[in-house]
């Protein structure tokens, strides 16, 4: 927000600098981000007005002009197209200093020019110009236009935190400077304004959660086309806004001033009465920004009885505005509930100086006195007969007191404020307090919807106190190593993990729609009711699509070998949320080095990395297929017949979509598999020796080696201890469509030394368990 100083300054005005009062602002808690002049440095420009103007002799686009400075009339050249007699504008004399130039006494084609004519572009004020800076007609002749302009000024741009609702108004920041300095607030409550007529509209109120409070009059007989005032107008301008009209503009202004957002309606068109009310099916609206909006059930909307007349608290419709042709206009002040106007303007795609108060929350207490505000000063500007007030409240928001133990304050902060004090800051602070001893009950004012707990107000004396009072204590304690190392799965896992060169990512847990879709094949993903960015719009249900998201990113930057992993929640539904744990490769699967050809990652090393992962516990890889992954390169892990998660190389149609150049593998499990959910089993440490044998067979081609080697591991007597594939072999001696594998078996006891009987006998049995299940042909 942008703040004019010498606007607040009226309200509230400290012995202080332009600067000190900044920084008093932003050690309160408000931030100020910039300070800049209103106007660059220029001198010796002063209001004048033309006299006469004629064509200057050697020139068909240049004027002479006669010009009045409070003095012995000027003779002045002049190009500007709207140069005329009678008109006040800036006038720069001999020797004035403008931005870029110094105006000196010169011939123009050959007439003697005293000075110079001033656009807004020529002094500053403005980027872009039409001809002279116009000045209304009673502007005083011969003074300095910096005075005139109050050029002077300063203008601060603030940014208070999102629940600093209050502190976008220049009477919220003057509060705020009064309760920091303990300077007067010079702020008087408009007055009920004098009414003339006996004229009301009807307003009902069907909508009472969403509307706690609607207040409208009617005013007869304005001049809609009048000129905005030239003080208001530059209040307009150095806050940020455009002025349009002076009815308008008043409300704009009153925005400003109070914080209280309103709109004027054109009064001829409204068929019937106001009513507050939801949107209804099929319902749209052409709002004053030209966009029509298809309206849907959870927006609230200001109608008549022939339909929609403006979005609530966002933007007024085209129809029903004040245009050249108004005569009559309803004025309306409204307090609406935060919660019905937040993430509408994301929603919607635009937003206004309105929703971005309203959904912060405005001062509800002060809606009739902004509606007399701006009724005095349209019945100022633009003539009109005001008809009373039509206040309509429900039910307003219950400002709840909330105690403050001092002692707890105390505690919390590490040092002391004492009671007067702290009672004294909540006053300032407009706080309604009772005094309990060591106890204060403070009531939060209408304007302050950020308080609600005792933390809130021990933060408010704090910044109110003054962070740099906060006393300099050296900290004392000792400081020592840890008696054990940071322990824990994830923490062992990470270790783990940074050991086989992975790297942890952390990405957000709302993601793009087509990720879901894309490496989920979830179309109906959890929806963000209010998302921070139109792409970023549902909860993700799996960690792949972050993965490679960073993966793009990194590639992006010529990494040549990337590993990150990420472990993190998911959203499945609304009560269903899994931690997972997952990774991806990409690259060489090893560092480079002289001893070893280059070669890309592939299925089996993420496999391999799983694997040791995994070490000790009971999950076994079946051949599967996942929407993220490649239909003849992708298993899913199982235990005890059920999914734990899923491993392969990324689906060739997401490596040309996301523009990755080569092969992507990865994995996806659930924490659960990794955090001990599946303990490991511990066997006893034999200290007799093995014996090892290879046990080869023949199987059909559709037989998986993960099938055999779980069927010899459960089907195999107990001194089994290890059965691993070495080789694998089609050709030959071997029929068509079978494939021979054969293992390496090692046997080993904890009670005795095997014998060859022993391990003959154990061979045998396994023979003939590969016979049975998978009718193999032993080799």
């Amino acid at each position: 927000m942008k703040v004019s100083e010498h606007w607040l300054r009226e309200l509230a005005d400290p012995d202080l600098s332009t600067q000190g009062l900044a920084d008093l602002l932003t050690f309160g808690g408000i931030e100020v981000e910039a300070i800049e002049p209103a106007a660059p440095p220029f001198d010796r420009v002063v209001v004048g007005e033309i006299l006469s103007v004629e064509k200057h002799p050697q020139a068909d686009r240049l004027n002479v002009c006669q010009v009045n400075v409070g003095a012995a009339p000027l003779t002045i050249v002049c190009g500007a197209p709207n140069a005329r007699a009678g008109l006040r504008a800036p006038v720069a004399l001999i020797g004035a200093t403008l931005p870029g130039l110094t105006i000196r006494q010169a011939k123009v084609r050959g007439v003697e020019s005293q000075g110079m004519m001033c656009s807004a572009v020529e002094l500053g004020v403005s980027a872009e110009a039409d001809g002279l800076l116009e000045l209304p007609s009673d502007a005083v002749i011969g003074v300095p236009l910096r005075d005139y302009l109050d050029l002077d000024d300063q203008v601060l741009t603030t940014k208070p935190t999102p629940n600093r609702g209050d502190c976008l108004s220049v009477m919220g920041m003057a509060r705020e400077v009064r309760a920091l300095t303990g300077s007067e607030l010079r702020w008087t409550a408009p007055v009920p304004q004098t009414v003339t007529i006996d004229e009301t509209v009807r307003v009902t109120v069907e909508a009472k959660a969403d509307c706690p409070r609607y207040s409208a009059r009617v005013i007869k007989g304005v001049n809609a086309r009048a000129d905005t005032p030239e003080w208001l107008r530059r209040r307009l301008l150095r806050s940020g806004l455009r002025p349009i009209s002076a009815i308008v503009d008043v409300t704009n202004y009153v925005l400003l001033e109070m914080g209280q957002p309103m709109h004027a309606f054109d009064a001829g068109v409204i068929c019937g009465g106001i009513l507050v009310r939801r949107a209804r099916a099929g319902e749209s609206l052409k709002v004053l920004n030209g966009e029509t909006v298809q309206l849907t059930l959870g927006m609230l909307v200001i109608a008549d009885d022939a339909g929609p007349l403006a979005l609530a608290g966002i933007m007024g419709g085209d129809a029903s505005g004040v245009t050249e042709s108004t005569v009559d206009i309803v004025l309306e002040s409204a307090y609406f509930e935060p919660a019905v106007i937040a993430g509408k303007s994301r929603e919607l795609g635009f937003g206004s100086d309105s929703s971005y108060r309203f959904e912060r929350g405005v001062d509800y207490a002060g809606c009739v006195s902004a509606l007399e505000r701006a009724t005095r000063l349209i019945t100022g500007i633009c003539g009109g007969e005001p008809g009373p007030v039509s206040d309509i409240v429900t039910a307003l928001p219950a400002r709840a007191p909330v105690r403050l133990r001092l002692a707890r304050a105390r505690r919390i902060l590490g040092y002391d404020v004492p009671a007067g004090d702290a009672r004294d800051i909540l006053l300032r602070l407009g706080f309604a307090v009772v005094d309990e001893g060591d106890v204060l009950l403070a009531t939060p004012p209408s304007w302050r919807f950020d308080i609600a707990i005792e933390e809130d107000l021990v933060e408010e004396i704090a910044r109110v106190w003054g962070y740099a009072r906060i006393p300099d204590r050296p900290v004392q304690g000792g400081v020592g190593m840890l008696p054990v190392m940071e322990s824990g799965e994830a923490m062992t896992l990470r270790r783990r993990l940074a050991a086989m060169d992975y790297f942890e990512a952390v990405t957000y847990s709302f993601v793009e729609t087509d990720w879901e879709q894309d490496f989920c094949g979830n179309s109906a993903p959890v929806k963000l009711a209010n998302p921070i960015a139109s792409h970023l719009s549902v909860m993700r249900s799996s960690l792949i699509g972050g993965l490679v998201n960073v993966l793009v990113r990194n590639a992006s930057h010529m990494e040549e070998r990337i590993r990150v992993y990420e472990i993190g929640r998911c959203f499945l539904s609304a009560d269903v949320q899994p931690v997972r744990f997952a990774a991806l490769a990409f690259g060489d699967a090893s560092p480079r080095q002289w001893g070893e050809k280059p070669r890309d990652v592939d299925f089996f090393d993420l496999k391999g990395d799983l694997e040791q992962l995994l070490a000790g516990k009971d999950v076994i890889f079946e051949k599967a297929t996942h929407p993220a992954f490649h239909p003849g390169k992708s298993a899913r892990l199982l235990h005890a017949g059920r999914t734990l998660g899923w491993l392969g190389e990324l689906h060739p149609q997401w490596m040309q979509k996301y523009g990755l150049a080569k092969a992507v593998c990865g994995f996806e499990v659930d924490w659960e598999v990794m955090s001990g959910g599946i303990p490991p089993v511990f066997q006893e440490i034999s200290k007799f020796p093995v014996i090892r044998r290879d046990l080869a067979a023949e199987f059909d081609e559709n037989v998986t080696v993960g099938a055999v080697l779980e069927a010899l591991k459960h089907g195999a007597p107990a001194i089994l201890k290890q059965v691993q594939l070495f080789d694998l072999y089609r050709g030959e001696g071997v029929e068509n469509g079978k494939k021979s594998l054969a293992f390496s078996v090692l046997l080993q006891d904890t009670a005795k030394t095997l014998t060859d009987a022993d391990a003959e006998k154990t061979l045998a049995d396994m023979r003939r368990l590969l016979q049975q299940k998978f009718n193999a042909k032993i080799r």
